[in-house]
């Protein structure tokens, strides 16, 4: 058996959830198919595939269902394409999708194809430029100028009315009886284009041509609709690649010279002005600037940022030059990759669209089945007129097409899921979004979870000398090293402006600390214990040092000339929005716990400040046999943490979520990730899925109330054809709007 390999696409004209399954269903039956996930939102399609499967065929059975198809990474040879494709997709995410003629796809296929494509009415039209330009938009136009021509005609010579109405219902009804019958022979007999054309036949041979006609036309409008919204939602999680600048000023033996930003390799040097926007990911080399970074991130505040600081692709650069050097390639930055997973997320289905897909399985059929016995049984039993129970059955086949009720559920997760990447919120598909809104447990790591992963200086104790002065002589000891206690010293000394002279004769005692001369004074810095060894510490020194200890504080003893003359207390902070994080998911109904490596002391007094239930003391595999526990007593687990030694009870709990910067997160272990790092997302998270559930339900309620509501209306004769059409059509448009309300999500 051939290894599998991947090849995505992107789709042109899919704008409901009906066009996902004929295609799925038609692809499935290629040779050598092993599965395919077709999104409708993402407009993409990956395939699974044997190397023995013939790529040109499975475009051609897209193709000649109507829809266009063009290879990720921008190849129109997909035969040539058996590798995955997935890691190019970014290059021309943007791309593809405001390039939507493919002209040059056409050569692939022979003119046959493109008779095709020039008849049916789907094609990618509304989501690139204005509607009217699309050969959907084109045959709607078309067909309502049909009609209107049809009644002023049918007005003037009523004698040939009926017929002029039949020419104006095959102008739209012949596309769409092409596509029924391509979706046929693909697999899908009962698509909504083989029920429109029963319908509007049936219509005709019953005398109805005038409505046969209207029928048709508002069916078209109603396609158009969709298309207009489905590319409303595609747009939004697409318009994160277009923050990236197309061009970047490349720095080259001391000369700048502009060089389109794709070309950029990774530890290139770029220049970014001031009000320019950074164009690659990358670290700062020199320069200090305040990072707009509300593009990315939805963070109002600038963020200052100076040398060895990360900064990401699509932020802007406030007042001053930055020269930055690229850490990762267009492809690989982190909003290709942030798209990336969106669009594979969108693939993947959640448990209730995957339920609803096999409902519709059976009711389609189901619906085709009480038209027919709606049509035949009153006027063979019941001696009702056969016109009028005929004319009923075709409403009800129209009125029974599953587009608004297939489309509802991925419609708003896929909304979801571009909401919540815009505000660095990545969910790894629908179960996942589904899961979050059940969590009852969330287990937190603390070092850069909770806390923010570096020491502080939390108290400066002086005897004798200013705190000033202390703080002075210990960063004068701590110059030139890259340690996290001498980094918060140093960091404290740069933040009050406290002057850090020379040093002579600096050492560093293993174990014990530093020392050194400065000004003619012998300075030593040493831990608690190194200093008791020098008998330095007098009782009330100690126990300061004890209480400090306590709060889960690190002590320096700082001695001048072999005297203690102060202490410097550090300790790692929680995170300025973890309180508030933690409280949002309290009054969720959802409880928090803290699992750290940490000793006790710490964990408690961090516990303590964030009002957190805790475990300290804990390898990976303790954090694991913990969430596993927590399952045991019935709750839903997320496990928060930064991925890396988190990354066993990440894959225990029943979601993981990782937390971390853009490019480091380790988005392989987990389900989900906070890419801002802030505590107060994981609330947001679970925020949005409830959200969303409460939206598929909307969706649901909708879709199958319009349908129940007007099949009793024409069952009692009160509507007939054209307003089937608009059970159906006006369903699905109705049911994408509320849906793209997800995409409104603030905070």
């Amino acid at each position: 058996m051939a290894e599998t390999s991947e090849t995505r696409y992107r789709v042109g004209g899919m704008d409901c959830a009906a066009c996902a399954t004929k295609i799925d269903t038609a692809v499935r039956r290629v040779a050598g198919v092993a599965d395919v996930s077709v999104s409708v939102v993402a407009g993409t399609m990956t395939v699974r595939h044997d190397g023995s499967s013939d790529l040109r065929a499975i475009e051609k059975r897209v193709t000649g269902l109507g829809y266009s198809l063009s290879p990720f990474a921008g190849s129109f040879a997909p035969a040539q394409n058996h590798g995955s494709h997935d890691h190019h997709g970014h290059d021309h995410a943007g791309h593809d999708h405001g390039d939507h003629d493919h002209e040059g796809h056409d050569h692939d296929h022979g003119n046959a194809d493109k008779a095709i494509k020039g008849l049916h009415g789907h094609d990618h039209g509304p989501m690139a430029g204005p509607w009217w330009q699309s050969r959907k938009g084109r045959l709607t136009i078309l067909s309502g100028v049909a009609l209107v021509a049809a009644y002023a005609v049918g007005h003037l010579v009523p004698a040939i009315a009926s017929y002029v109405f039949i020419i104006a219902m095959l102008v739209g009804l012949v596309p769409i009886a092409r596509r029924a019958v391509m979706a046929a022979m693909a697999g899908t007999p009962f698509s909504i284009e083989m029920l429109m054309t029963i319908a509007a036949v049936g219509a005709v041979i019953i005398n109805a041509g005038e409505e046969a006609a209207t029928v048709v036309f508002l069916f078209l409008v109603g396609e158009l609709l969709e298309g207009v919204a489905a590319g409303k939602a595609r747009q939004s999680i697409q318009s994160l690649t277009a923050l990236v600048p197309k061009n970047a000023l490349l720095e080259e033996n001391g000369a700048t010279r502009e060089v389109p930003a794709e070309s950029l390799a990774v530890g290139a040097i770029i220049m970014v002005r001031p009000g320019d926007r950074i164009s690659a990911d990358g670290v700062i080399v020199s320069g200090e600037s305040a990072i707009d970074e509300a593009p990315v991130t939805g963070e109002s505040t600038p963020v200052r940022k100076g040398v060895d600081a990360a900064v990401f692709a699509g932020t802007v650069n406030g007042d001053a030059v930055l020269r930055v050097r690229v850490t990762a390639a267009a492809a690989d930055n982190t909003i290709a990759r942030v798209v990336k997973l969106v669009e594979e997320a969108q693939e993947s289905k959640a448990p209730t669209e995957r339920f609803i897909d096999r409902f519709s399985r059976y009711y389609t059929p189901g619906v085709v089945v009480v038209a027919a016995l709606v049509a035949v049984v009153p006027p063979s039993f019941l001696s009702g007129a056969w016109g009028e129970w005929v004319y009923k059955g075709l409403a009800i086949l129209l009125i029974g097409c599953p587009c608004a009720l297939v489309i509802s559920t991925p419609a708003a997760i896929a909304a979801s899921l571009s909401a919540g990447a815009r505000r660095g919120l990545l969910m790894k598909g629908g179960a996942i979004l589904e899961s979050l809104g059940q969590v009852t447990m969330v287990a937190f790591d603390k070092t850069g979870t909770l806390t923010e992963g570096k020491p502080q200086v939390t108290d400066i104790v002086s005897f004798g000398l200013s705190e000033a002065q202390v703080l002075s002589r210990a960063a004068v000891l701590e110059q030139g090293s890259s340690h996290p206690l001498a980094l918060a010293i140093l960091n404290r000394a740069r933040a009050d402006g406290v002057p850090v002279p020379p040093a002579f004769e600096l050492e560093a005692l293993p174990g014990k600390g530093v020392s050194g001369k400065v000004g003619g004074e012998r300075l030593d810095l040493l831990s608690p214990s190194a200093a008791r060894e020098r008998g330095a510490l007098d009782g009330d020194q100690d126990a300061r040092i004890i209480a400090l200890n306590d709060e889960g504080k690190s002590v320096s003893v700082l001695l001048v000339n072999g005297v203690a003359v102060g202490l410097i207390a550090m300790r790692d902070e929680p995170r300025e929005d973890a309180e508030a994080g933690l409280s949002a998911l309290k009054s969720a109904g959802v409880k928090a716990m803290m699992l750290t490596g940490d000793n006790k002391r710490t964990a408690a007094a961090v516990a303590g400040m964030l009002g957190i239930d805790w475990r300290g003391e804990m390898m990976p595999e303790d954090k694991q046999r913990v969430v596993g526990e927590l399952k045991r007593q019935g709750f839903i687990v997320a496990k928060v943490g930064d991925g890396i030694n988190d990354a066993p009870a990440l894959a225990a709990a029943d979601i993981g979520i990782a937390m971390g910067g853009g490019t480091d997160v380790a988005l392989e272990t987990a389900d989900a990730a906070v890419l801002h790092g802030r505590v107060g997302d994981v609330a947001r998270m679970i925020k949005l899925s409830k959200r969303t559930m409460r939206n598929i339900l909307e969706n649901i309620t909708i879709a199958l109330g319009l349908k129940a509501v007007f099949l009793v209306t024409t069952i009692m004769g009160i509507t007939g054809l054209w307003p089937a059409i608009l059970a159906d059509t006006g369903a699905t448009v109705l049911v994408t709007i509320n849906a793209l309300r997800l995409l409104r999500v603030r905070g």
